[in-house]
């Protein structure tokens, strides 16, 4: 059977008393900071250890510049027009005898309207009358032979001397032989009673008809 052996340290007298007072110092050293913070005494010995900072307030030198330009004048609008009072002086009245000038316009006449000129006569021309000479024309023997018969209707131009001028064909008869035939005869032997305006020959169109005819 084992058998626990439990050793025991006794301590020493003399190392007891070195704690004791290092444990009062350690006290004594609390309390007395305590009292000099309480006294003002630290305040000093801060001061005295570390002096106050004497601080010096330099103006600063601001170098001269140049003034700014004066502002602009003030420009002040030019007063509204006003138109100056009417003044009416009275004269006075003279007596002297005065003559007065007075000048009349007169309006122009305006002269009527002219009348309009009267449609003028035109009378066409004719086949009859005094001087008109009206003659048959030969009928063409190839035409007479085919047997061929018809109206032709000649546009004449009449002068002024009952004579023909220009012809044409305004409506043929169907034959050109006898549409031939029928100018030439009007313009060599026929003579009209010429067409009149106002009572005067002038020269006129005007159609007259030829009719070809087989009777035997």
């Amino acid at each position: 059977m084992e058998h626990s052996v439990h050793s025991f340290a006794f301590d020493d007298p003399a190392r007891n008393q070195k704690r004791t007072l290092a444990f009062i110092l350690v006290v004594a050293i609390h309390v007395m900071f305590i009292w000099v913070l309480n006294s003002g005494l630290g305040k000093a010995m801060v001061e005295f250890v570390a002096p106050p900072v004497e601080t010096e307030i330099v103006d600063e030198e601001i170098e001269d510049e140049e003034p700014p330009p004066p502002p602009p004048p003030d420009y002040a609008p030019p007063p509204p027009f006003v138109p100056p009072p009417d003044f009416q002086i009275a004269a006075p009245v003279s007596t002297a005898p005065t003559t007065a000038i007075t000048t009349t316009s007169e309006r122009p006449v305006v002269a009527p309207p002219k009348p309009a000129p009267a449609a003028s006569v035109k009378t066409p021309p004719s086949t009859q009358g005094r001087g008109a000479r009206i003659t048959q024309p030969e009928y063409p023997p190839a035409s007479r032979r085919a047997g061929e018969e018809g109206t032709v209707h000649l546009q004449v131009y009449v002068l002024e001397t009952g004579r023909a001028g220009e012809i044409k064909i305004a409506k043929s008869s169907g034959f050109p032989k006898l549409d031939e035939a029928a100018v030439k005869e009007v313009q060599r032997a026929w003579r009209f009673v010429p067409g009149k305006e106002d009572g005067k020959p002038v020269p006129m169109w005007h159609i007259f008809a030829v009719t070809f005819r087989l009777t035997d």
